[in-house]
């Protein structure tokens, strides 16, 4: 590394089913980091960059059965693809830290153990996509799905098509992300996301100084 160059940021995800509490306790975790003197972008998935954003309409517009699953799960690597050479890998290499809600492990959950794609054909088009730029941590928030359902409900905002998925494949993405975090417990980290935003904060809070104990030394009160 030259002198007086960036050191790289980091790259934290939130995955989990709907009504989990994922866009919550990223802005959160964005404050916090914030308060401890880091450069910070906040982003998600599908969108992220203005193509990826455009993707994003078609995925969450509409009826349950607009497409065909391995259809699916090729917009939304197109749109991971720009949003990651656009938007992440830029960031992480000025130093800047990215905090995603959702990325590629949405996919693998959603089309699937959700919808029954060949896990090797999605593994194939994440590694096209993404390649090796996988979150250096991956928050799961696991919240039972009739909980999940019925915080969706309270929502002032528009159901999406994902919203509108029935109960068992709800299940199945639960189900999902549970053996994506058994199978990498190096990046993933369950936590269990029933009680309220300030608790959940908390245990999100503790994954990630534990992970990046040596950068993040120095805890500022965002509110102060």
């Amino acid at each position: 590394m030259s002198p007086g160059a960036p050191t790289r940021g980091r790259f934290i995800s939130f995955e989990g089913g709907e009504g989990a509490g994922k866009s919550t306790q990223a802005r959160l975790l964005c404050r916090r980091l914030e308060g401890c003197g880091l450069k910070i972008l906040a982003t998600r998935e599908p969108g992220g960059s203005p193509g990826a954003e455009e993707i994003r309409g078609l995925l969450v517009c509409g009826r349950v059965d607009r497409w065909e699953p391995l259809s699916e799960a090729l917009l939304h690597n197109a749109a991971r693809h720009d949003h990651l050479q656009r938007v992440i890998l830029p960031a992480l290499e000025n130093g800047v830290w990215v905090v995603s809600d959702r990325f590629a492990d949405s996919t693998l959950a959603y089309q699937g153990y959700g919808q029954g794609v060949d896990t090797k054909k999605l593994n194939l088009l994440r590694d096209l996509a993404v390649g090796g730029a996988m979150p250096d941590l991956t928050l799961i928030l696991d919240i039972a799905v009739d909980d999940g359902f019925a915080r969706t409900k309270r929502r002032a905002e528009a159901t999406s098509r994902y919203e509108k998925m029935n109960s068992a494949m709800h299940e199945k993405l639960r189900q999902g992300f549970l053996a994506i975090a058994q199978a990498e417990p190096g990046r993933c980290r369950v936590l269990e996301a029933s009680g309220n935003a300030e608790s959940v904060h908390e245990a999100v809070w503790r994954s990630v100084r534990a992970r990046f104990a040596a950068e993040i030394d120095v805890e500022i009160d965002p509110d102060g």
